[in-house]
């Protein structure tokens, strides 16, 4: 009987870090999931119509392109500064059991204005 063979595409391993004890990702797997993530969500939101917007009514579109990023850049640097400051402090069962309840309480709202119209 033949051994199976293994994949020609394999996830990097993860490795357990001495002080902290858990494991991570690479850092390239983890700067790809990021980029998709916030690309996927970022595209077509209210953020990106109204740079549009701003664009077209303007005459400089590389500034409104250079004020765009540089606000964006800054709320990415707020939410990971505060993600790790959180991480360091509350359990990660504790962050996702209340980032679901604010996005179940989110959901609640804009039915509820759904229902309203």
């Amino acid at each position: 009987m033949k051994a199976p063979t293994p994949s020609p595409v394999q996830d990097p391993p993860e490795r357990t870090s001495p002080s902290t004890g858990k494991t991570s990702k690479s850092i390239l797997g983890i700067f790809g999931s990021t980029f998709i993530t916030i690309f996927l969500a970022e595209m077509g939101d209210k953020t990106q119509l109204t740079t549009l917007l701003m664009t077209a009514e303007s005459d400089a579109p590389w500034v409104v392109f250079l004020g765009a990023a540089l606000a964006l850049i800054t709320t990415s640097l707020i939410g990971v500064l505060l993600g790790r400051w959180l991480a360091n402090r509350v359990s990660e069962e504790t962050i996702e059991t209340f980032a679901a309840v604010i996005l179940l309480f989110i959901a609640i709202l804009l039915l509820g204005e759904m229902v309203n119209l």
